[in-house]
């Protein structure tokens, strides 16, 4: 995908989001560190211009959630324990870049539920790739890429990566 295609997808996304809740009443955004954090901004920004209506953004550090961490780092930096936004009683939109195994997503949730108990929960992601190891499915998703387990999704954004561009790329052995 190209910088002008994210652009379009976040353009249709905004507009199914606030159609398919009726609105931005009670609409809480809230981003999976690294690259959902700026995609949630980006789709923040959106749906106030539609709405005419500011929407909370906050940002989730999903590291001590994830069941996978001691293969990640024997040191993992956690960032900020406050997400920024209450959560309590409020339709929390989850959103990420790559929706794949569904284990990001899990720990999000275990993640977004030490923070209060939110109304209703939906997700938000850029890419679906399939694969899933876990029932999860998104509310919302910008693109659907069949992929093999030996290919990866790259999702670049300016806000991280200075471009924004999507790549499907073979794992490196």
């Amino acid at each position: 995908m190209s910088a002008s295609e994210i652009e379009r997808t976040l353009i249709r996304l905004a507009h199914e989001i606030v159609e398919k809740n009726n609105g931005t009443e009670n609409l809480v955004l809230v981003g999976i560190r690294r690259r959902g954090v700026p995609l949630a901004q980006r789709l923040g920004k959106l749906i106030q211009r539609i709405e005419n209506t500011p929407i909370p953004v906050g940002t989730l550090d999903i590291t001590l959630y994830r069941d996978d961490l001691s293969t990640v780092d024997l040191k993992p930096i956690v960032q900020q324990k406050s997400i920024g936004v209450s959560v309590t009683d409020k339709d929390i939109l989850l959103v990420d870049d790559v929706l794949y195994t569904g284990r990001t997503t899990r720990a999000g949730m275990d993640a977004l539920f030490e923070h209060g108990r939110p109304r209703r929960v939906q997700l938000c992601v850029l890419i679906d790739r399939g694969h899933r190891e876990l029932p999860i499915d998104a509310s919302f998703v910008g693109r659907k890429v069949q992929t093999s387990r030996s290919e990866i999704i790259e999702v670049k954004l300016a806000e991280i990566d200075n471009v924004d561009k999507v790549l499907l790329v073979e794992k490196e052995d």
